[in-house]
């Protein structure tokens, strides 16, 4: 099995961005407005955290807009190479995004709360680059759309990884005592991870070193 890609999200400044990639980032996590959870950064922000890095890392912007609209608007403000979308979208926008940002990729997050997540998941896949499974609440008076440091139900997961023809990341409450434990379980093609490698809201090299090393030992352990 290749090494899993790693996103550290919720990254707040070009320091965090360096340090996660210089400890083995392929991707970095841009939080813009949401109604809840943590790491939101001004977009002004995210574009120059996305200038700053190398050409090869991917930057997702997290967007928690629902329209066509809205989510060209939020990514002209900050020309990021990745969209996240942790929310749904109106229906028939994913195609029309894909049309207006060819170039970009798209990236649809699905919340994990029962097996109906596997019939959200396949409504959405052949419309977009790649899927990323979390933990949030959709449904909550005030939207939990990430960030909840919980984990979900890593049997669907699995199950949506199997069905998927695109890559899937694994995100929702991961951490270095339990990562290897989700590659295992999951086999994602990438992994997730804001929380669980910060201490005080900051970027913990140390906690960053264990994680990294965490999934590329379990990893190699693998066929």
């Amino acid at each position: 099995m290749p090494n899993p890609r790693i996103k550290i999200c919720c990254i707040s400044s070009v320091e965090e961005a360096m340090l996660a990639i210089n400890h083995g980032a392929t991707a970095i996590g841009l939080v813009g407005p949401m109604p809840s959870g943590p790491g939101p950064i001004p977009n002004k922000r995210i574009t120059e955290i996305a200038q700053a890095v190398p050409e090869h890392i991917e930057t997702f912007m997290l967007t928690s807009e629902t329209t066509l609209d809205g989510v060209l608007r939020h990514h002209e403000l900050t020309r990021t190479n990745t969209i996240q979308l942790v929310d749904a979208l109106e229906a028939g926008a994913h195609a029309d995004l894909k049309a207006e940002l060819p170039d970009v990729q798209i990236i649809q997050v699905i919340h994990v709360h029962d097996e109906w997540a596997m019939d959200a998941a396949m409504e959405v896949v052949h419309q977009v680059d790649a899927l990323l499974l979390d933990s949030g609440n959709p449904k909550l008076k005030v939207k939990q759309l990430g960030g909840t440091g919980r984990t979900h139900d890593w049997e669907i997961s699995r199950k949506i990884v199997e069905m998927a023809p695109v890559p899937v990341y694994l995100a929702g409450g991961l951490h270095p005592n339990n990562v290897a434990d989700a590659i295992r379980k999951v086999k994602p093609y990438g992994v997730d991870i804001c929380s669980g490698v910060r201490t005080n809201g900051q970027l913990d090299r140390f906690k960053l070193e264990q994680f990294v090393a965490a999934v590329r030992y379990e990893t190699a352990q693998l066929p």
